[in-house]
């Protein structure tokens, strides 16, 4: 049987239990206190932070700055827990311009630690030291130090074993620290930092005018090369760095910067805000590099919600969603997102051109009887010259065009051996010049065409996904889709959770074509949809769209439109492994440019390019 919990007497606590309780709110690991020591850096007008840890802070995280500095009688009150420089009254609270503002951060440090702090003054001819050891602090004494302030913190929770075996191993703890001091180092460019890790410098940036060498000294130069410019403003609200380009994704948010009023924090709302911005540009699961700076004035946002200072509540919290989704999308649709083709590194030896053997004329089935393939590379060719008989009829989305009798090309015939140069000059002359959009399909999946600066590579799955799709838009943003109303309507089970999700947002899919009503128990009944699914099931169509709609947090009427236009496209259009006609292949190739993005709604490039240049150096002509 339990023991019962007999309340005491009320009492006031201790000064030392308090500071351990907060220091269980400010100091969770050695990432926590590199953070408010950085924070105290950076307030007192440092220009240089020099940053040193052992055992991924554990051992030791020593902060040395040049700043400003501390008077010798100012010491104690500097690990009193509630003393702090930077406010005066609550009023303060309403525009905090600085990053700590507290006062209890060092006296909570310095409860579960062994804390010393050497600091001193431009003014004086000297500096003064303080010891504090688990909470108990000593006398100040002189010291010989340079001007500003240096703060040691030994043996993270080394008198608390319950708190240190909470703590993990050193490499997650550098992990943690190493991101802390990544934070505060690109939202303050104009200060130098340096970090070192045991006997490893890991970080030694310089002060620099540009945000954008800030991030390249980061994160390296092929991150910097990959971002595109964002600027936007409304009145006294505004939004400006870098997002990436989307080919430039990634697997985890990690590369994810935001800052407000130059102080690193996280939100949900803006995170989401970007992810829309990048919809149909991006893989789903995929994230983008963003570096955004928000400015807006101090009374329009509150630091003080969350003891690690990560989180922040603004006044007008739509505001500033709206105009951080407005900004990352007008910057990306101003952008050229054409996606280049990265070819393999050229090999150093000879042997690589050895696997070179020359074109050979195929039957139209592709096949080529007793002989292998033909190959360049590893890529089999056949003459399109025209469209075999055995090639299906043309795709019902696809407009069909006249086949052109001028499309072919003379066999490729390899230079034999001791040919002269001004020979093969005149052969090279005399041949029939390829269109300058004659495009071939190959694998049944991808388009190869030519272009005035170099090829490009087209999935026709993608392009054709993505045509559709805009199709589908001005369709519904113009007199309505086309829709197939049917004779029987179609029953479809589905769970109660899935039905009543379609039939929450039965509106919205009737507005996309899709036309749903209650039946009995969790199914429902399909009654019309788009004339271009006609041939699907509405089963199918409902398996495509519920993901989307589950995925969706708070789908709008806008939203759950285009999810399931998203869907429809991806059902209706021609998919790898359909074999076109060289006609088809030119509607498509044709049509390519009329796409409002080089990506299908789905996020993948629709094509990639390869330049002349690019080719020239493959092939070690320049």
């Amino acid at each position: 049987m339990a023991a019962e919990h007999v309340m005491g007497q009320i009492h006031r606590l201790s000064q030392s239990v308090v500071n351990r309780i907060a220091a269980g709110e400010v100091v969770e690991r050695p990432a926590s206190v590199l953070r408010e020591l950085l924070d105290n850096a950076l307030d007192s007008g440092a220009q240089r932070i020099d940053v040193t840890l052992e055992q991924g802070g554990i051992g030791l995280v020593r902060v040395v700055d040049n700043g400003g500095g501390i008077a010798a009688e100012e010491l104690p009150l500097a690990v009193a827990a509630h003393a702090t420089s930077k406010l005066s009254t609550a009023d303060d609270l309403e525009r905090i311009d600085t990053f700590g503002f507290r006062g209890e951060a060092l006296a909570s440090i310095a409860e579960v630690s062994r804390m010393v702090i050497r600091s001193r003054r431009p003014e004086d001819a000297g500096g003064s030291m303080l010891e504090v050891d688990g909470g108990e602090a000593g006398e100040v004494q002189p010291e010989g130090c340079a001007v500003g302030t240096t703060v040691e913190v030994h043996q993270l929770f080394a008198k608390v074993p319950a708190r240190r075996s909470f703590l993990r191993t050193a490499s997650t703890e550098w992990s943690h620290a190493s991101d802390v001091f990544t934070r505060a180092a690109l939202a303050n460019p104009q200060v130098a930092f340096s970090l070192v890790h045991g006997s490893r410098r890991a970080h030694d940036l310089p002060a620099v005018e540009s945000w954008a060498d800030r991030i390249e000294g980061i994160f390296g130069r092929s991150v910097g090369q990959r971002l595109i410019t964002v600027e936007a403003d409304d009145g006294d609200l505004r939004v400006s760095g870098y997002i990436g380009r989307p080919e430039a994704d990634m697997a985890s948010p990690r590369l994810q910067h935001l800052l407000v009023r130059g102080r690193p924090i996280r939100d949900r709302s803006l995170s989401h805000a970007i992810q829309e911005a990048y919809r149909g540009t991006m893989l789903t699961g995929r994230h983008p590099m963003v570096f955004l700076r928000i400015d807006l004035p101090a009374d329009q946002v509150d630091v003080n919600v969350h003891p690690a200072k990560s989180e922040v509540r603004f006044r007008d919290p739509s505001r500033v969603y709206r105009l951080l989704l407005a900004a990352a999308r007008t910057a990306l649709l101003d952008s050229d997102l054409s996606t280049a083709l990265k070819p393999p590194a050229v090999s150093g030896s000879a042997g690589a051109v050895s696997a070179f053997r020359p074109f050979e004329s195929g039957r139209a089935d592709g096949s080529t009887g007793s002989r292998p393939p033909a190959v360049f590379g590893q890529t089999s060719f056949h003459t399109p010259a025209a469209a075999p008989s055995s090639f299906p009829q043309p795709h019902p989305s696809l407009p069909f065009v006249a086949e052109s009798p001028a499309k072919s090309v003379a066999p490729y015939s390899p230079m034999e051996s001791g040919t002269p140069a001004d020979a093969e000059s005149e052969k090279s002359a005399a041949r029939p010049a390829v269109p300058r959009e004659y495009a071939v399909q190959m694998h049944d999946r991808y388009l190869v065409v030519q272009t005035p600066d170099g090829i490009e590579v087209i999935d026709q799955h993608a392009l054709h996904e993505r045509l559709l799709f805009e199709r589908l838009k001005t369709e519904v943003a113009g007199e309505g889709l086309e829709i197939q109303r049917m004779l029987v309507p179609e029953s479809v089970e589905l769970s109660s959770a899935e039905a009543e999700l379609l039939l929450e947002h039965a509106d919205s899919l009737a507005k996309a074509g899709v036309a749903i009503d209650s039946f009995s128990g969790n199914a429902v009944l399909v009654s019309s949809k788009p004339a271009l699914t006609a041939d699907t099931p509405a089963t199918a169509i409902l398996q495509e769209i519920l993901p989307r709609l589950e995925a969706a947090a708070s789908p709008s009427t806008e939203t759950v439109v285009e999810e399931v236009l998203h869907s429809l496209a991806c059902r209706a259009a021609i998919k790898a492994g359909d074999r076109l006609s060289q006609s088809e292949v030119d509607t498509l190739v044709r049509d390519r440019h009329l796409a409002a993005s080089s990506h299908c709604p789905h996020g993948r490039p629709t094509t990639l390019t390869l330049t002349n240049r690019e080719l020239d150096r493959q092939f070690r002509r320049t």
